[in-house]
């Protein structure tokens, strides 16, 4: 089959995408990835065809941009429905690509990483409420993200644009909503079910998998810098801001060396800025992290979906800095699951702040010793298994 994955969103949003990408390569198929520009090498390094897709969604960090990324990326998917295909898998920001592969005539599944179908566990995840609302608050609050434009953007909003964009009858939102449940749209979910077990009242059709590792180049090499930093010293800490960084580098980096100085550490950044800053800090560009993590004492990171994966996998303590979106939610997880202590939310982070918890993950045991036995759990899964056996299902069905 050809298979085209739909990765909208920043690099943490289309990595994962590039292991289950080769996976599915791997068992036979053609697969391209469509993603913005900055990530067209994430997806050409692992092997597969690149797509792009206009827009940059770094830009979301400015709520005035909105409106003008929705509208390229309209027109971004909408585009996708010249290409051929016959299958498209999308991603939860790219859900409204599922009415592209309706202009196709092709089936679409979801292959999610966050859980954003309704259910009274927790929460929606990608809302600005992340306290409980109740079982039935949850539910109720999660199905309105789908139904109500103004309430889920990016889901309902675009769906209604792209319809008319690719010439397709109107739906209203909640029949858009209704017509995924009854019949029943599988959606593949690519974090474990140790981290967020399957809810109960969940549909059929919706599946936690496990997750799926970003693919790593099999010549990649780390910088000798980085090499011989990591090995003149006692382990370092990671401190990350993810896509973040990039947008106030000289701010972030100076809040982390000033943490690391007051804990006494030695670390590794990734905040936008490149270099050696001091004897004990060194600031890098993209490194993998499932190389880099087994190296460092604690990572301090954003939350967003792909990192929390990574980090679980190595086995390292957490220090979780959420930022937006699905990050509040993972950092409750980590902290439910006591790999972290109490998350430290961006807009409240201080260089004491970070010292303090960065000290209590490297120097408080049972943070480690939680996070080894998780890591062991989460290594033993392969989450990629389940979407390739549905691929090989529809493969059959479409002979």
């Amino acid at each position: 089959m050809r298979i085209l994955i739909v990765g909208v969103g920043t690099r943490g949003d289309v990595a994962p995408y590039t292991g289950l990408g080769a996976r599915l390569r791997e068992a036979g198929h053609e697969v391209a990835i469509a993603a913005h520009e900055p990530y067209r090498d994430l997806v050409t390094e692992a092997g597969l065809d690149y797509l792009p897709l206009p827009g940059d969604p770094l830009s979301l960090l400015s709520i005035s941009a909105f409106r003008h990324y929705g509208e390229q990326l309209v027109e971004g998917l909408a585009g996708l429905a010249g290409q051929r295909a016959d299958l498209l898998l999308t991603g939860v920001a790219g859900t409204p690509a599922c009415h592209v592969a309706e202009a196709m005539g092709v089936p679409s599944m979801g292959v999610h990483l966050q859980p954003i179908d309704p259910t009274g566990d927790f929460p929606p995840v990608m809302s600005v409420v992340h306290r409980s609302l109740g079982r039935w608050g949850n539910r109720r609050a999660a199905r309105l993200a789908f139904e109500v434009p103004a309430a889920g953007p990016l889901v309902a909003g675009l769906s209604t644009s792209i319809r008319a964009r690719l010439g397709l009858p109107p739906m209203p939102p909640r029949a858009l909503y209704l017509r995924r449940e009854t019949t029943r749209w599988p959606v593949f979910h690519g974090f474990s079910p140790l981290v967020v077990p399957r809810p109960a009242d969940w549909r059929t059709g919706l599946e936690v998998t496990g997750y799926w590792w970003p693919f790593r180049p099999p010549g990649w090499r780390p910088d000798p810098r980085l090499r011989d930093f990591l090995a003149s010293g006692p382990k370092p800490v990671f401190v990350g801001f993810g896509s973040l960084a990039g947008t106030r580098a000289e701010r972030y980096t100076e809040l982390a060396v000033g943490a690391l100085r007051a804990a006494g550490l030695r670390g590794v950044l990734q905040t936008g800025v490149h270099g050696q800053l001091s004897d004990d800090v060194l600031a890098v560009g993209d490194v993998p992290h499932d190389w880099l993590f087994p190296q460092v004492a604690a990572v301090a990171h954003h939350c967003g979906a792909g990192t929390t994966g990574i980090g679980l996998l190595t086995g390292v303590p957490a220090v979780a800095v959420p930022v937006k979106h699905d990050q509040p939610f993972w950092a409750a997880r980590l902290t439910a699951l006591g790999v972290a202590p109490a998350a430290l939310p961006f807009r409240r982070l201080t260089s004491a702040r970070l010292a303090a918890a960065l000290t209590t993950a490297v120097t408080d045991p049972v943070y480690r010793r939680r996070a080894q036995s998780l890591a062991a759990g989460v290594a033993a899964e392969d989450g990629a298994a389940p979407v390739v056996a549905a691929v090989a299902r529809v493969s059959g069905a479409a002979r």
